[in-house]
């Protein structure tokens, strides 16, 4: 492979000595270390098109990145890129800096950076051909609007406007990922590569994500453990499996079926698959008839039915996890009335009224810094209630997972030396087993945690809870760091706990399939929330127009100013009306580039497009397609300037009335 890069922080330039139209693997070997991830394997995507890659943990996703991007090299075989492709990624370390997050979001593109310096020194210099010279090409690359868009960006992301100008060292590492993240969105890239990007994130960023990915106009290249995400998003996924990468057309949905039925065909699968499925019906049989519930009972019952096709793809887990049945089922495990809790004399949330008995399956929404964790931390008797009536009965045995509980784990000690504790007097067979099912095999059993992924310790310290029988689990994010198929398995096994659970994640799939009920905490209140999923992102949305929302308040004034109030109406409509048809036209340019665009990618979806023989029109598609998004970038700019003089206008003439 003979290609060069110039890397910055968030984007690599490739410069290709070939001639390529896609990104095109050719019997590809890649070997790290003793193990061979990839072997005489071939792959193509095409430029446009959004794909997720998927596969078991170890299989060589995150390295198939790597190469992509110029970090390591195959052994054997070719891989070649579109000349002069941006591609953009997300950092993984991200530096205590003193500049703020908008500033460091900003440098993110080096382009930019450099034409700031160069027109500093220009202005410096005095040298006003350069000036000039400089302020087009910043204006060429949107420079102009870079700080509304790493603002907006951020703001989408979580950061309060006050927020955005903190310094990066204030943040914790969860927060600084979005930052890195926030770069990555920034850039302007022909391929974008995300290898997990949900993680650390909300339910309502993740919403926001989702549907930015979605507008995105580049190449995608999407690894992520969230099926609910990826089904999304993408149109095709490559499966890394046995050292191939093998290519599905369809999103996450269609993968597992095509895969399912190939993998029905072999008799010990399909008889894995039957005893799933019959544990599945039981769980649908215990809600369908829950009257109080018939909207959510709905919505459930259609993902059950869409997981119970999709069970035989999963037949060949690794995992094998299941609840114990707890020693007790006291009712009511929880009782709170009029609850005050909070951090020092700042109260977060009031007067809750929450009592959680036997069979409860609590999912909890709300934006980010509502109090969900608050709400969890009170019941996992981390935070006291500041006042109010908390009362939990005497056999409550609590289950408690959150992220900072990996921090816990002995590094030192292996699987079975944390779950011995726990166990002294059982056989070491037994517990051998038992960490089986969550992935503990053979030597790792008795390894060191110290040099464990964060999927790995997440694994054990589930096991670990799992394994102490508890009656009320409370779940804050337990799919960080999982993949798929432990997901699959931590799912399947909510179905069968007999206690109280409630559950805070962004993993959509997991809440629909493990929830019966969902609270929503907002404005420091506790309430039911009478809906599912798809009503919650309705309920973002509405939240965020009432919260944007600005009206031209032009409220009657008293009988002696009426005169007045109407001659600068009439003023001010005359003033606007030329403004008024200028974003008109433009907004129908917009309407007819962007029906171009839709037409354009059309085109890009048939494959024949890419043979050899129509390369002349591919490269007329594809330049097309440029100039449109160009121009559509440019109107909008040009609408947002007129709006922004209106707003002024408005604001001159509400002012003097």
């Amino acid at each position: 492979m003979n290609i060069t890069c110039e890397i910055s922080s968030a984007a690599i330039v490739f410069r290709d000595t070939k001639s390529y139209s896609m990104i095109s693997i050719t019997q590809a070997q890649l070997v790290r270390g003793t193990k061979t991830l990839l072997d005489e394997t071939s792959l193509t995507i095409y430029p446009g098109h959004k794909v997720g890659l998927v596969g078991a943990n170890g299989t060589g996703k995150s390295s198939l990145l790597a190469l992509i991007m110029g970090h390591i090299s195959l052994d054997k075989g070719e891989i070649g890129l579109p000349s002069g492709w941006q591609i953009a990624t997300v950092a993984q370390e991200t530096p205590a800096l003193e500049v703020s997050a908008l500033e460091y979001v900003i440098d993110g593109d080096v382009e930019y950076r450099e034409l700031e310096a160069q027109l500093a020194k220009a202005q410096s210099d005095d040298n006003g051909n350069a000036i000039a010279l400089l302020h087009g090409k910043i204006d060429a690359i949107g420079g102009y609007a870079i700080h509304s868009r790493a603002a907006s960006l951020l703001a989408g992301l979580g950061f309060s406007e006050a927020e955005q100008s903190n310094p990066v060292k204030s943040f914790s590492g969860g927060w600084r990922m979005r930052l890195n993240l926030a770069q990555a969105l920034l850039c302007r890239s022909d391929l974008l590569l995300l290898d997990e990007p949900t993680n650390h994130l909300d339910l309502d960023t993740m919403y926001w994500l989702e549907g930015w990915i979605k507008a995105y106009q580049g190449t995608l290249i999407l690894i992520s453990h969230d099926r609910d995400f990826i089904d999304g998003i993408v149109s095709e996924i490559v499966h890394v499996e046995n050292t191939k990468l093998n290519y599905y057309k369809g999103n996450y949905t269609a993968f597992e079926r095509i895969r399912a039925e190939r993998m029905a065909q072999q008799q010990v699968a399909f008889e894995r698959q039957q005893k799933e499925r019959a544990h599945m019906q039981s769980f649908v049989d215990r809600f369908r008839y829950k009257a109080s519930k018939a909207k959510q009972a709905q919505s459930r019952l259609k993902a059950l039915e869409r997981m119970t096709e999709l069970l035989p793809s999963q037949a060949d887990s690794p995992f094998h996890m299941a609840f114990r049945e707890p020693d007790a089922l006291p009712n009511p495990l929880v009782t709170m009335e009029q609850v005050s809790v909070g951090y020092g004399d700042k109260e977060i949330l009031k007067s809750v009224h929450l009592n959680l008995v036997p069979g409860a399956r609590i999912g909890l929404l709300g934006r980010n810094g509502a109090g969900k964790s608050t709400l969890i931390k009170l019941l996992s008797e981390e935070l006291s209630p500041m006042k109010g009536k908390y009362e939990t009965n005497p056999g409550l045995n609590i289950g408690y997972f959150a992220q900072h509980q990996l921090e816990s784990l002995r590094l030192d000690d292996s699987p079975l030396q944390h779950l011995t504790r726990l166990a002294p007097i059982h056989r070491e067979q037994e517990l051998r087993n038992f960490l089986g099912g969550y992935g503990f095999n053979g030597d790792m059993v008795l390894s060191p945690v110290r040099p464990f992924s964060g999927g790995e310790k997440a694994r054990l310290v589930l096991a670990l809870l799992v394994w102490q029988r508890p009656n009320l689990l409370l779940l804050d994010e337990p799919t960080n760091h999982l993949d798929l198929e432990m997901r699959h398995a931590l799912t399947m096994a909510l179905q069968s706990f007999e206690g109280a659970m409630i559950i805070v994640s962004h993993d959509r799939h997991l809440l629909r399939l493990s929830c019966s009920d969902y609270y929503l905490v907002d404005g420091g209140q506790v309430c039911s929330f009478d809906g599912d999923l798809d009503d919650y992102h309705q309920w973002l949305l509405d939240a965020a127009k009432a919260a944007a929302k600005v009206e031209v308040n032009l409220d009657a004034k008293p009988a002696q100013d009426k005169k007045l109030q109407k001659r600068l109406e009439a003023e001010l409509r005359q003033k606007l009306s030329p403004m008024r048809k200028i974003q008109l036209k433009l907004e129908k340019d917009q309407e007819k580039a962007n029906s171009r665009l839709a037409e354009i990618e059309e085109m890009l979806g048939d494959m024949a497009l890419y043979e050899a023989e129509n390369k002349d029109k591919l490269t007329q598609v594809l330049n097309e397609r440029t100039k449109l998004t160009q121009a559509v970038e440019e109107s909008e700019m040009e609408w947002l300037d007129v709006q922004e003089s209106i707003e002024e206008i408005e604001l001159e003439v509400r002012s003097a009335i």
